[in-house]
């Protein structure tokens, strides 16, 4: 090794066996991509023996590492980790001291700084060709270091190193940032730590953030059971602080060892509160991020082609584990589903020809089949993925698969075309061409010999994505859990969109689909506003349902939120913004069809890792003295050879080039009420006023009936007095089918010598589609017999299934319109939760006009059938204030008196008074028969005629 003072050296990134950079008496040599192609797959040879080397920290012979520390902090799923360590030279000669780091694959590097003997060198993102040319000027001469790619399952790694003399005293510091990506219900943070020696300070800590609060966070103990009682978890509603501290004692193997027994992946899992499906909506330094992973709702069907490599190449374990994992599949598939398999060598076979139901029957004889692949021959990738196109196609044709159903090919390979079409670039484009809008492709590659790359860009050029499967005695879990995050499709067609000038450089907003416990992420740039609100608006369709969601956001109340924590990342929203931005331009990247749109993706790479110190393929970490005459430089290759997601995610289903972005919506729903910068004026109504039906019946309170008479505009009171659990029918019409019951829930306890009593469940079912919507206090729920989907009263929201359509207007009302000629009204009533008397309830309005059948019954239902009411003999009564009369009504005489109920439809509070005759004794005389009579015992339950 050639010296220099302190032997500072050039910094090599190697990823994954694609296109090496070398330094050569400074000049910058690449490798042509013909060359490249030819020694694929001796590079991918080459790393798989990499995998065998010894990791350590810190690397030296005879040196004192006086600490080791890493720190975390993640604030709203963005994560700014930094890795410190000091360390002493103590031998009697000079020596190279390395510092490794592995680090997540979808992290990008921000910083790395060295102090050697009080000479500090700073680092700073810079374009390659700037970098490489400021490096040129100052280059230090003798052995290059460099960061090695380890092909450990999520990690890269990290190297430098740095030739000191005796004595020396050097800090490093490395500084990454990354997103976490929800899979299957949580995310999950990963610290790789093999100290390899014993440090006297060691010490790890993660600070969460979430401002909705988190639901869930643990650290997982992989490390050895020894440490169990060492990891330490404090958390609150919001925060979370995992401390990891052993001292020197709890580092060894044993009581007289020297060696650590620190080696492993310390991880930290955790998942936050969602009080509603909209999605979550925070804005910071003004940017925006989007959070979208709705839950309880009904999986979509979906129509599977599992295409699978059974070359001589994955003979032995390799077969042993995808029969494996495949026979678990299997047993996931429901009778709703559609599958088949086909497996592929020279020649490809079908199991069946046709997709068929996912039966018990079906799912045992394809078990039997797989269990009876005998591995052999070549590879003929492109003929295996044309009939699984065609045989997808051919099933949509048909009519035999749901147009609401999700389609997909899942493609396992461990190896390169050898049979038929050969070329990468023609199959890609054959199976572009063939593929449909509604397909989605997912590649599993296992081992090394296949080409990953190439698996990558097929998948994210078809709506899907890749994974490597690494070839080990878990790859059977692996194959296993990937497909547990495909296996639950929720959602199609989602789009995430925001009122025209309110914001600007969105990331993705188009998603094929959404599958179950993953999360898709919108961010973005907020435009200067009067309104100190942001609102997005999120469509999809679900299984039958087509969905409207809307999120609200204040767009100060954050930020200072975020001045407040100690330990939180205030800058989150615009490096999270610009962490996605720049994974989607390098997805596009690989896949643009020419020079000009390439060189100009590119160019926006470049430029905004430069201004977000973002070490990516196309930009250099340029790392000097504070006197600019000695310098490291920290590169990456052009094209990663691990490609990248679209920064959303499994959930996003949905490459560059699958569903065009889409920058806003002009207009919101017209069922929206838009916050403005200024209120109304107090003399205009809202739209929300002007829509409400002035002719009404109701229900409130606890509970008074108003009935309204629109041929004698007269408005008739009475109460119900009955027991909670009580299920009372307002509307049973079997004409139309529809059905409006509602549940009694009692005061927390008696008051004035009597229990209150309240509807706290709503429900509506309408059973020519099979459809109820049940309304509680908590959650609006809907059915069909076959698909059970939740919604919160967190959010607004408007949902269509047929002929029913739900509008939520967010800690209000819920709407239920039915054919467009039948409406009910649910107002919710929140009080202190506190109290010691009252509860939370609901009140119903269903309007006079709403059409009905002549067989239409119920406590409120029989009276669209208008009785005849005289009100004669008005007189004084016991109460000065209340007057008295008597009324005729259905052959009977009723003693009524004057008073008022509330409306609370534009007052919640307070409610406005509604004058009316009210009737005793539970409405007898009015209603036909006995109150008792509209007891029903099921919420779903027609009333029986009188």
């Amino acid at each position: 090794m050639r010296r220099l003072q302190l032997l500072l050296l050039g910094l090599l990134l190697l990823h994954q066996g694609r296109c090496f950079e070398f330094v050569i008496d400074g000049e910058w040599e690449e490798e042509t991509s013909d060359l490249r192609d030819h020694r694929e797959r001796h590079k991918r040879a080459i790393l798989t023996s990499e995998e065998q080397e010894d990791f350590e920290a810190i690397r030296g012979d005879d040196i004192t590492v006086k600490s080791y520390k890493v720190e975390s902090r993640i604030t709203s799923r963005f994560a700014h980790t930094t890795v410190r360590s000091s360390v002493v030279n103590s031998g009697s000669k000079a020596q190279s001291i390395g510092f490794n780091v592995q680090i997540p694959k979808r992290a990008f590097i921000t910083n790395f700084t060295m102090n050697v003997n009080g000479i500090t060198f700073v680092g700073s993102v810079k374009e390659k060709t700037v970098a490489r040319n400021l490096y040129a000027q100052a280059r230090a001469r003798g052995k290059a270091a460099g960061i090695v790619r380890a092909n450990s399952q999520d990690m890269e790694t990290f190297k430098t190193e740095v030739h000191v003399p005796p004595g020396s005293n050097i800090e490093f510091e490395l500084h990454y940032q990354e997103m976490m990506h929800r899979r299957l219900g949580f995310y999950e943070h990963s610290l790789y730590l093999q100290p390899g020696r014993l440090v006297p300070q060691f010490q790890v800590d993660v600070y969460i953030f979430e401002p909705k609060g988190i639901s869930m966070v643990q650290a997982l103990n992989t490390l050895g059971s020894q440490f169990s009682d060492i990891i330490k978890t404090t958390s609150s509603k919001d925060k979370a602080h995992i401390v990891f501290k052993p001292n020197l004692q709890q580092q060894k193997k044993c009581d007289n060892c020297t060696d650590s027994a620190i080696d492993g992946i310390f991880t930290v899992r955790y998942d936050v509160n969602r009080d509603s499906n909209s999605g979550e909506l925070q804005v910071s330094d003004g940017h925006f991020v989007h959070f979208f992973a709705p839950s309880n709702l009904s999986p979509l069907p979906k129509n599977i082609v599992f295409v699978i490599d059974v070359s001589g190449s994955m003979w032995g374990v390799k077969m042993k584990q995808t029969v494996e994992a495949m026979q678990a599949i299997l047993d996931d598939l429901t009778i709703d589903d559609h599958f088949s398999i086909i497996d592929f060598n020279h020649n490809v076979r079908c199991w069946s020809e046709e997709l068929v139901p996912g039966s018990s029957i079906q799912i045992a004889d394809a078990k039997r089949y797989i269990q009876s692949i005998k591995p052999n021959g070549g590879t003929n990738i492109n003929e295996a993925l044309m009939r699984a196109v065609q045989m997808l196609v051919r099933a949509s044709n048909q009519g035999i698969i749901d147009p609401r159903s999700v389609s997909m090919i899942i493609l396992v390979s461990d190896g390169d075309p050898t049979v038929g079409e050969i070329k990468l670039s023609t199959i890609q484009k054959n199976v572009k061409r063939v593929m449909r809008e509604e397909f989605s492709l997912f590649s599993l590659g296992i081992g090394f010999d296949v080409d990953y790359d190439f698996l990558e860009r097929i998948a994210m050029e078809n709506r899907g994505m890749a994974q490597r499967i690494y070839a080990n005695h878990d790859a059977a879990e692996q194959l296993r859990k990937f497909y547990s995050q495909v296996s639950s499709p929720l959602l199609r067609r989602i789009t995430v969109q925001f009122p025209e000038d309110s914001v600007t450089d969105i990331t993705q907003n188009r998603f094929d689909k959404f599958f179950s416990g993953s999360e898709l992420v919108v961010a973005g740039k907020v435009l200067p506003s009067e309104s100190n609100t942001l609102t997005s608006f999120t469509t999809a369709s679900a299984a039958r349902l087509d969905i409207t969601l809307e999120t609200e956001a204040d767009t100060a109340e954050l930020d200072t939120e975020l001045a407040k924590q100690q330990h939180s990342f205030t800058g989150f929203a615009r490096q999270m913004w610009a962490y996605i931005t720049i994974k989607q331009l390098i997805a596009e990247r690989s896949l643009a069809p020419t020079a000009v749109k390439k060189r100009r993706i590119t160019q926006r790479i470049m430029s905004l890792a430069v201004e977000h110190q973002f070490v990516t393929p196309l930009t250099a970490l340029l790392v000097e003295s504070e006197d600019a005459t000695e310098r490291l430089l920290a590169d990456s290759p052009r094209d990663p050879k691990h490609g990248c997601c679209s920064g959303t995610g499994l959930g996003g289903g949905s490459g560059p080039n699958g569903v065009a972005p889409v920058r806003v919506v002009y207009q919101p729903p017209p069922w929206v009420q838009m916050t403005t910068p200024a209120p109304p004026s107090p003399a205009k109504s809202g739209p929300e006023e002007w829509a409400l039906p002035q002719q009404i019946n109701l229900v409130d309170n606890d509970p008074h009936f108003i009935i309204h008479l629109p041929g004698s505009n007269t408005d008739v009171c009475f109460n119900i007095d009955s027991k909670p659990g009580h299920i009372l029918n307002l509307v049973s019409d079997s004409g139309t089918g529809v059905v409006v019951n509602g549940q009694l829930i009692g005061s927390k306890q008696v008051q004035k010598g009597g229990l209150k009593t309240y509807f706290g469940i709503i429900s509506i079912y309408y059973q020519p589609d099979g459809v109820s919507v049940t309304v509680s206090t908590d959650s609006i729920a809907m059915t069909d017999g076959r698909n059970n989907h939740t919604f919160t009263w967190g959010a607004t929201a408007e949902i269509t299934q047929d002929g029913v359509r739900i509008s939520i207007v967010r800690e209000s009302h819920v709407t239920v319109t039915i054919n467009n000629n039948t409406q009910v009204m649910v107002l919710l009533h929140r009080v202190w939760k506190k109290h010691p008397v009252n509860v939370d309830f609901l009140g119903i309005y269903i309007p006079t006009e709403n059409q009905y059948s002549p067989l239409v019954h119920g406590l409120i239902g029989q009276f669209s059938r208008e009785p005849e009411v005289s009100v004669y003999d008005i007189h004084q009564g016991v109460d000065p204030l209340k007057k008295e009369a008597t009324m005729e009504v259905k052959g009977n005489k009723l003693l009524v008196t004057r008073g008022w109920q509330k409306d609370y439809r534009r007052d919640k509070r307070r409610g406005s008074n509604v004058n009316c005759w009210f009737i005793h004794n539970s409405g007898k005389g009015f209603i036909d028969g006995h109150y008792t009579d509209y007891i029903v015992p099921n919420l779903s339950s027609f009333l029986h005629m009188l």
